[in-house]
């Protein structure tokens, strides 16, 4: 279950990432952060960007043309 979900639905790469940064900013450690994005690049885009950060990504999917993605705060 998601603390805080953000709707980067029909943004392009890089805003969903960088959106998604400014998100996890308001959130205590441990919690889940759910992104909604259609930007295919959005994929490899959160890999990316989980790794560089140490925050985990624990949850990536495609429903359709929309892709969900969990973020857990480290």
């Amino acid at each position: 279950m998601a603390d805080l979900t953000l709707d980067a639905r029909n943004l392009q790469c890089p805003m969903p990432v960088v959106k998604a940064k400014k998100a996890i900013d308001t959130l205590q450690p441990g919690q889940v952060l759910e992104v909604l994005a259609t930007d295919p690049g959005s994929k490899a885009d959160f890999a990316a960007w989980s790794r560089s950060t140490g925050n985990e990504l624990i949850l990536a999917t495609q429903e359709g043309t929309v892709y969900r993605y969990n973020v857990r705060k480290r």
